[in-house]
C-alpha cells in the first residue's frame, strides 16, 4: 500500500476542511470553484438571461452548471475540456484539445451564428510546484483562453478568466486592454490566498 506523503496528506486535511467544499457537497455544485465565479458575476452581473456561454476548461463542470442555471432555457452553454466530464443537462459539452482544428470547428458550429455573450475560462495546468516552468504554462493558457474571446465573442462581449500573477502578467493585461473597453482584476474570496490566481474580467469587445 502506497504510503501518503506529508504534503499530499496536508492538501486532504484542507480540502475536506474547506468550507467552500463543504458548501459545495450540501448545495449539489461540482467543485468550490462555483463560488469564484459567483462571487464575480454578483458584482460585475456577467451573466443574464437568454446569453450564449462558452466554458473552457470546464471540468469537472461547476461553473457550466452556474451558468446554465444563470442563463436560463433561452440561453445556451457550450462546455469543452480535454478532459471528460458528467453530462450536465442544458449543456454540449466537447472533449478535445481547441486548438486543433477539428475541435476548434465543432466548436464554432455550436456557437452558431450569433456569437458568444461570455467566454469563461478557468484553464489551469497541472502544477509541478515549480515556477519557472508552472507560470509559463499558465499564462500560455490564458493567452488562448483570450484568443479564442477574440475568435467567438460577439462585439460588446465579455470574458472571465484565470490568470496567474507573475512573469507575462503585465503583457496579458496589455494586450487583453487593446482587445476590450475594459478590463479589471478579481480575487474571489474562494480562490486561497497562497495561491497566485486571479481573474481577469473584460467587458466591451473591441471591433477591430
Amino acid at each position: 500500500m502506497t504510503r501518503r506523503t506529508q504534503s499530499s496528506s496536508r492538501w486532504l486535511q484542507e480540502h475536506f476542511s474547506d468550507p467552500y467544499v463543504k458548501r459545495a457537497q450540501a448545495e449539489g455544485w461540482r467543485s468550490r470553484a462555483v463560488f469564484k465565479l459567483e462571487e464575480a458575476d454578483k458584482k460585475e452581473h456577467l451573466l443574464r438571461r437568454g446569453q450564449i456561454v462558452l466554458d473552457l476548461g470546464a471540468a469537472p463542470g461547476a461553473w457550466s452548471q452556474y451558468a446554465r442555471k444563470k442563463v436560463g432555457p433561452q440561453g445556451k452553454v457550450i462546455a469543452s475540456d480535454i478532459l471528460p466530464i458528467d453530462s450536465l443537462a442544458g449543456v454540449e459539452f466537447l472533449q478535445g484539445d481547441f486548438r486543433e482544428e477539428a475541435v476548434f470547428s465543432r466548436l464554432l458550429e455550436l456557437v452558431g451564428e450569433r456569437g458568444v455573450d461570455v467566454l469563461l475560462s478557468d484553464m489551469a495546468p497541472n502544477l509541478s510546484g515549480m515556477d519557472a516552468i508552472d507560470q509559463p504554462r499558465a499564462m500560455y493558457l490564458s493567452e488562448l483562453a483570450l484568443d479564442m474571446a477574440g475568435k467567438v465573442l460577439k462585439p460588446g462581449g465579455g470574458a472571465l478568466i484565470k490568470v496567474f500573477q507573475g512573469a507575462g502578467f503585465q503583457e496579458l493585461a496589455v494586450a487583453a486592454r487593446r482587445q476590450f473597453k475594459s478590463v479589471r482584476f478579481l480575487k474571489p474570496a474562494a480562490s486561497r490566498a497562497r495561491s497566485a490566481e486571479i481573474y481577469l474580467l473584460a467587458s466591451g469587445l473591441r471591433l477591430v
